[in-house]
């Protein structure tokens, strides 16, 4: 599938490290396995000298895993992931990237949950032990015993960023309630994703038959 994105024909398609967008795994998928790696590293060998600093290493892990589900995270380089289209979230002039980083959020706590986190938390909870239900052991797993598998969370994200994001989100276009509306769906499932796959990871990691693999 190819997307027109400021004139300029784009694939919407995330290629792995062998085929160009992930070169040295230096990108969100190669630092989910970097920081995987050195956890697993440590549980593997916790009689011996740990020589990363495992704080950092979770808290990255963390932070990656979210920005993978975030679709324009695996946006195009020419737009910056966004961040170069300017457009206005309502009232507000700011950048495409931030209406999927904060805006959609902070509209949909205080459209909806009275502006509470807890509020928002628990609807996500109840959606993931009910309509999200059947879903939920997919999102956890990965073939081939992998501990960690983030190509296809980046393949998601691209696809999103393909048919929701960028549609209706040309620079200078005003975004307002049917954008909000219609792409707060989408931006709740993937920070249910994220969670869920963030803890099937850390169980990963602390298993005795879990393998670090890139296919």
């Amino acid at each position: 599938m190819f997307l027109f994105v400021s004139g300029i024909k784009v694939l919407c398609a995330f290629l792995s490290f062998f085929e160009g967008d992930c070169p040295k795994d230096w990108c969100v998928t190669g630092a989910i396995f970097n920081y995987t790696n050195q956890l697993m590293s440590a549980s593997e060998n916790s009689k011996s000298i740990v020589h990363y600093n495992l704080t950092e290493a979770i808290m990255f892990l963390s932070h990656y895993m979210g920005d993978i589900h975030q679709p324009l995270h695996e946006g195009f380089i020419g737009d910056l992931g966004g961040n170069k289209i300017k457009v206005h979230w309502y009232n507000h002039e700011t950048n495409f990237h931030r209406v999927w980083d904060d805006m959609i959020i902070e509209s949909a706590l205080e459209t909806y949950y009275n502006s509470s986190l807890p509020r928002m938390i628990q609807a996500l909870q109840s959606k993931l032990k009910n309509g999200w239900s059947n879903d939920v052991p997919s999102w956890e797993s990965c073939q081939l015993n992998q501990t960690a598998c983030p190509n296809p969370y980046a393949s998601e994200s691209i696809d999103l960023a393909c048919k929701y994001a960028y549609g209706n989100a040309t620079a200078g276009t005003t975004l307002g309630d049917y954008y909000f509306v219609s792409r707060l769906p989408a931006v709740e499932k993937r920070l249910a994703q994220g969670g869920i796959r963030l803890a099937a990871t850390l169980n990963r990691i602390y298993s005795t038959k879990s393998k670090l693999a890139r296919v």
